[in-house]
């Protein structure tokens, strides 16, 4: 079980600060492939004729998909491809992580083509009981997607669950 965990003043100045941008890409093979690895058999994700058929530019992103972000080597972590680094980081020493969910709100349709910037910011920082792991600090996030014509297309809010 995590010793008790305080919410430092260094981790309070993270809440609130947006990262630098990082692109993600959309194209119809990401596109394709995420559909297919959570087992959607809807046509608009996989024929371009059909999408556009159903009102789409080209094949829309299935739920929750925003995109890849850009690998770039040096800069990238080499596991997600996302930056190493681009915003205040919340410096806690915990060893284990759970993912705590994500709930994403679209405000504009995102299709193969697109390529989207990404801003995350810490939007909440708490220290929560679990009676299996003791204190657990609970880092929530806040993701903006905005497409190349400068539309703010998705919002993602997450959470992730440090002891």
């Amino acid at each position: 079980m995590a010793a008790k965990i305080e919410i430092t003043p260094e981790m309070e100045a993270a809440v609130g600060v947006d990262s630098e941008p990082w692109l993600h890409e959309v194209t119809t093979t990401s596109v394709r492939a995420f559909a297919r690895g959570v087992g959607y058999r809807d046509r608009v994700y996989y024929d371009i004729k059909a999408a556009q058929a159903a009102g789409y530019r080209s094949l829309p992103c299935p739920p929750t998909y925003l995109g890849t972000p850009i690998f770039i080597p040096g800069e990238s972590n080499d596991t997600f491809s996302g930056p190493k680094q681009t915003g205040p980081a919340v410096r806690h020493g915990l060893p284990n992580v759970l993912d705590g969910g994500a709930e994403t709100e679209y405000f504009a349709d995102i299709c193969a083509g697109d390529v989207l910037e990404v801003r995350t910011r810490v939007a909440d920082l708490r220290v929560r009981e679990s009676r299996t792991t003791g204190q657990m600090l609970i880092i929530t996030s806040l993701t903006t997607c905005t497409n190349q014509d400068g539309v703010v297309v998705a919002k993602q809010r997450s959470q992730a669950l440090f002891y």
